[in-house]
């Protein structure tokens, strides 16, 4: 089954703030976790839906981010400085770009971009990212106990070298961020790939992921597979990670290794004229044209 990633979605899972950028909540018998920081201007939304999941803002107890991108960690400084028992996590480059300058300037001029899509935002100030200590830098095996539940980490690069996946073995939950794509398409059931630091990572992340069989699906965006679709989905994103690679390699080839012109030639026939991806198009750009470069990085060799 699919569903959008909004309200209860099981006994102990809830999604909080939007199905676009959803913030997961799982409730342990003794600790409770969130996974996703979402977009910087959903802090108070997501403020709102914990308290609504939990009946108070304290009783969230860690904020786990799946990657470094500024619509998966940006609500983590308003939401740190609104609950102060919150415990981040995160891999350990996330903890060191969320002190960079540059970094959270880059994501605070991304961010603004959807302003108009906020308007009770009216202080952009008081939401923006901003520098935010990671208490919890996160690996490969870690685990962390909420009470009857355990949360497993996994590393999954690919997508970005920072990306983690979130497992709770006990119920076949799994967050992956973006590590196994996200569906687009005009029914959302077709993976839009996702590798951008690098592709031979994104496919071993991929059947990682696959190999842990999850009942529940958490995507970084939109939707929540459960059951035999989980499965199913994360078999077309590995079976649709080549293919896009071959598109992208085509766009290459007419445009003579351009990797500029490839990018906007294939910006305008696959995202303005198809009119399939649902990405916001200043996002969208910005990681085309690093999929281009990395392609074409490697065909050069």
């Amino acid at each position: 089954m699919r569903q959008l990633a909004t309200g209860r979605l099981g006994e102990r899972l809830t999604a909080v703030g939007s199905p676009t950028y959803p913030g997961f909540i799982l409730e342990g018998g003794e600790k409770n976790l969130m996974v996703e920081a979402g977009l910087s201007l959903m802090g108070p939304l997501f403020l709102r839906g914990i308290e609504e999941t939990l009946g108070s803002r304290d009783r969230l107890d860690f904020l786990l981010l799946t990657h470094s991108h500024y619509d998966h960690l940006g609500a983590a400084r308003f939401l740190k400085e609104s609950i102060p028992g919150l415990t981040l996590g995160a891999h350990e480059r996330v903890a060191s770009l969320l002190l960079r300058e540059s970094a959270l300037a880059l994501m605070n001029s991304l961010s603004a971009v959807q302003l108009p899509l906020f308007p009770d935002v009216r202080d952009y100030g008081s939401v923006a990212i901003g520098p935010t200590e990671i208490g919890l830098t996160l690996r490969e095996g870690d685990e962390l106990d909420l009470g009857g539940l355990t949360c497993r980490v996994f590393e999954v690069p690919g997508h970005t070298r920072d990306s983690l996946a979130f497992f709770i073995p006990g119920e076949g939950i799994l967050f992956t961020g973006e590590a196994a794509g996200v569906p687009e398409g005009p029914d959302s059931n077709a993976p839009q790939v996702c590798f951008l630091s690098s592709y031979d990572e994104y496919l071993a992340s991929l059947e990682k992921i696959l190999s842990l069989a999850p009942k529940v699906l958490c995507l970084g965006h939109g939707w929540v597979f459960t059951g035999g679709d989980a499965s199913q989905f994360l078999a077309s994103s590995l079976a649709a990670t080549p293919a896009y690679r071959a598109l992208i390699e085509h766009y290459l080839d007419e445009a003579h290794g351009d990797a500029g012109l490839a990018t906007e030639t294939m910006a305008r026939c696959e995202y303005d004229e198809r009119g399939a991806i649902r990405q916001e198009r200043t996002a969208y750009l910005t990681n085309l044209e690093a999929q281009v470069k990395l392609v074409a990085g490697l065909q050069g060799k």
